[in-house]
Order: structure tokens, then sequence, then C-alpha cells
């Protein structure tokens, strides 16, 4: 007897869904059955990725969000249920990070990489989750109650690696706050839960792998070898729905081992 999860009549609200990864986990959402909101500040590459999901015969829905900006993420997600429904599952994916050794990070990297990675993070995730507490406690419509929030995290929260420390300590972050969460909101039947992705060869940058340098790292890796992004597929679609109602404040390595 085969096995499958339905999203259908949920809605996922996706953030950095231009490119990557998020790109990826909406596609998978969508095909899932899940009507999903694209959110990020590159409009016309979220019109794109609208247009590929639907041509799969998915539903897809565009909303611009700056993460670093408080009122932007407001704006969206109020925008997001005005126009598709309640927020039943967030993928809080946004991103960012620089490379350089920890003694010549600047005040402005720092900056940089925690407003997006850690505080846009955490505001984006209570934006969301005061409106599925509304729901659970009957002070607000909808037709489900709780809901599922996945924080991307990353193997660097897990595992500290040089030249990337910055973007590490802030995933390190990502995973605390996501134990936070999960232990205050639990028991509204809201699951928070983090994703820590390890080495993932997307667009961002695919030319890398073929460089000496990233051929050296390659080497470095359990199995030598980098992941696909859909090597997180099944995950994904697993803590988005009912099925994982038993996984809360899980922090859950897709590495490949690398962090062990």
């Amino acid at each position: 007897m085969a096995y499958s999860i339905d999203l259908s009549g949920r809605v996922a609200f996706v953030t950095g869904a231009s490119s990557g990864l998020g790109a990826q986990f909406a596609r998978v959402l969508a095909r899932s059955g899940a009507a999903v909101v694209l959110a990020a500040r590159r409009i016309e590459k979220l019109k794109d990725l609208r247009a590929q999901i639907e041509g799969e015969g998915g539903d897809a829905h565009v909303v611009g969000l700056d993460v670093t900006d408080i009122g932007s993420i407001r704006a969206a997600v109020a925008h997001a249920e005005t126009e598709v429904g309640s927020i039943d599952i967030l993928v809080n994916n946004s991103g960012v990070s620089t490379t350089q050794r920890i003694q010549d990070v600047t005040e402005d990297d720092w900056d940089y990489i925690f407003d997006t990675n850690a505080k846009g993070a955490f505001f984006v995730a209570q934006e969301v989750g005061k409106r599925m507490l509304a729901r659970a406690r009957g002070a607000a419509p909808g037709s489900y109650t709780g809901g599922r929030i996945i924080n991307i995290a990353s193997m660097a929260g897990l595992k500290v690696l040089p030249q990337i420390g910055a973007y590490a300590i802030s995933k390190a972050a990502v995973v605390q706050m996501t134990r936070a969460f999960a232990l205050e909101w639990g028991r509204f039947g809201i699951n928070v839960n983090a994703l820590c992705p390890g080495y993932i060869d997307t667009e961002i940058n695919h030319h890398h792998w073929d460089s000496e340098q990233g051929q050296k790292l390659v080497q470095m890796l359990p199995r030598k070898r980098v992941g696909k992004p859909e090597d997180l597929d099944a995950l994904m679609v697993l803590l988005a729905s009912d099925q994982s109602h038993f996984v809360n404040g899980a922090v859950i390595a897709a590495d490949d081992g690398f962090a062990l």
C-alpha cells in the first residue's frame, strides 16, 4: 500500500522563495496540494516561479517581503491572509551570508547577517505565529487550528566552519529560537521545528563545486558529494503535514553526516 501526504486545503507561506532552496520548498509544497504564497524581494523571480507552479497545476501567489523591515513583514503576512486565507504552514527560509575570517567581520557584516537570519526569521515567525495562536484560542476565524513552522537553519548552526563564523552564529540562534517557540506554542498545536541542510548544490553556488576550492571541500565531505535541493523534499513535506503532530522542537540535520 502506497503512503502519501496530502496538503490540500492548507496555505503555506515561504520566505526567500525567489531562488535556491526556497523555490524548491515552494514547488514541493504546491505539488503536495498546498496553496503557496511566494515571498521575497525579487518580485519578477517570484512571478516566474508562480508561472512554473501554475503550469504544473499548482496554486501559487506572490507577495513582496523584506524580512529586515518589520513593517514589510506585517504587510506581507496580512496581504497573504487576505488574498489566500489563514497561513497554516510557514517555511522561514530567508538567509544571507558573507565569507571572511572572524577578525575581519565588520559591524556592517554582522548586522547584514543577523538582520536577516536571526532578527528577520524571529519576527516573521512571531507575526505568523500570533495569527495561529489567535485561531487556536478561538479569537480569529480559520478552518485549521494549530500550525507548522519550519525554520531553515543550517548544518553550520551545529558545526562551526572557518570563514563563515558569523553565519554559523546566526544559524545557531535560529536553532535556539526554534526551541523557544516550540516550548511556548506547542500546547496550542503549533509545531515549530528546524531543518539544518548541509551543502546543497543550487544556482547560487553551482559554479563553486567545479572550482579547485570547491572540489577540495567535496573531498572533505563524508560521502564526497553535495546534496540536491530535492533531497530535502520528503522532510519538508513531512514537517508541514498533520503526520508530524508528534514532532515539535526538533532540530533535524540533513547534511549527509557532515556534522557528526
